[in-house]
């Protein structure tokens, strides 16, 4: 029996997923598609009978979304949300913007399998001259962060996702655990696997390997440790999921057109 129960999320499908671009900290909306995605997860969590306590999502637009979305099939509008940019997707530094596939086109796909989902591989950094730059440094959100805006990430490998996440885990989400409350976290691909990463003590190498895909929850059953019962389980039709996943790994792909 488990002690402790969370649930995990990416988002729903953003616009630059859609077009396949590193999206990162460019604020983006979900998209047609990611705002049904967000919705079928609220009513999939409903009929499984999950009431939440608390969630946790990003500051960007798209996490916080799609957990608006998902409460409200809930009917559970009311459940306070808490937000931190330390939940945020990676910062993927000069890349932000670029085109996957045409990426993988230009510098292959085994490299940007590693930009991708490597644990400590950092890209470049962002520079003042890059196009999102000012949109990013100079958004109002980041001005009320627990850290300077001096020391917000310029780029960021998973391992450093990992590092600016955990002591938000671990002083701010755990206690709330603890404390017997049931939670939702809607985050972003790399921050939900870092998380993962950490609670269920997937090796540097093997991270590589999981791709979450986006709007599909991921129900994680915890002993009094915190430690893992299980593997997570994707919550929802299996065969659609599988599917979902391979779509998120393609897009690192040349397309066929062009190879």
């Amino acid at each position: 029996m488990a002690k402790y129960r969370l649930v995990l999320l990416r988002h729903g499908e953003g616009a630059w997923n859609k077009e396949n671009r590193f999206c990162s900290w460019v604020d983006q909306k979900l998209s047609s598609d990611g705002i049904r995605e967000a919705q079928n997860c609220g009513k999939h969590l409903k009929a499984l009978g999950f009431e939440f306590d608390l969630v946790f999502t990003s500051v960007l637009s798209r996490s916080i979304q799609t957990a608006w979305l998902i409460l409200e099939e809930m009917g559970q509008e009311w459940v306070p949300i808490q937000s931190s940019w330390r939940l945020n997707e990676r910062h993927y530094g000069a890349l932000i913007g670029l085109n996957r596939a045409e990426m993988a086109l230009n510098h292959g796909e085994e490299q940007v399998k590693i930009w991708r989902r490597s644990y400590d591989v950092t890209p470049p950094p962002i520079t003042e001259s890059h196009p999102y730059y000012e949109e990013i440094y100079n958004d109002r959100r980041y001005k009320c962060s627990d850290v300077s805006q001096d020391n917000l990430p310029k780029a960021e490998s998973l391992k450093d996702v990992l590092d600016r996440l955990l002591p938000y885990w671990n002083d701010k989400i755990v206690p709330e655990l603890k404390s017997g409350k049931m939670i939702l976290i809607s985050a972003h691909g790399n921050s939900s696997r870092a998380l993962l990463k950490h609670v269920e003590g997937i090796s540097d190498e093997d991270i590589i390997n999981v791709t979450l895909p986006t709007g599909v929850p991921i129900l994680l059953e915890l002993d009094e440790n915190l430690h893992p019962l299980g593997p997570h389980q994707f919550l929802g039709d299996q065969e659609a999921i599988q599917a979902a996943i391979k779509k998120v790994e393609d897009q690192g792909k040349v397309k066929s057109a062009e190879k």
